[in-house]
C-alpha cells in the first residue's frame, strides 16, 4: 500500500487532483503595446530591463521568473520592470515573441 492509498483510506472524500502542466502562452496576459527591452549600464555592469506591462502584476512577476530561469541568469523585479544582468536583448525578445508578446528594441 503507497501513500496515496493510506491518504484515500484517511480521507476518502477527498478529491485527488492530478498534477497538470499549465500552458505558459494561456495564463499570462498578453497585450496590445509592445513591451520596451533596453539596455543599460549600472556601476560599469551590463543589464537588460524589460517594461511596459499593462497586465497584473503578479503575471509579469511569472514572466521574469521564467526568463531568469531560462537564461540561467540573475535579476529583480522593480519599480514594474524586469532587471536581467547581463545584455540579453536578442535572447530575451526571442522567448517573448516566442510566448506571442511584440517587443520592442530600444538603444543601441
Amino acid at each position: 500500500m503507497d501513500f496515496k492509498d493510506q491518504l484515500k483510506n484517511l480521507f476518502p472524500d477527498h478529491k485527488i487532483q492530478e498534477d497538470s502542466v499549465k500552458d505558459d502562452k494561456s495564463n499570462i496576459w498578453l497585450q496590445d503595446e509592445p513591451l520596451l527591452c533596453k539596455y543599460e549600464k549600472r556601476k560599469g555592469k551590463a543589464i537588460t530591463i524589460i517594461e511596459g506591462y499593462n497586465g497584473a502584476v503578479k503575471d509579469f512577476k511569472i514572466l521574469a521568473k521564467e526568463i531568469k530561469t531560462k537564461l540561467s541568469v540573475g535579476g529583480s523585479f522593480k519599480n514594474e520592470s524586469i532587471i536581467i544582468q547581463g545584455d540579453y536583448r536578442d535572447k530575451i525578445m526571442k522567448i517573448l515573441q516566442d510566448k506571442g508578446f511584440s517587443v520592442k528594441r530600444v538603444g543601441g
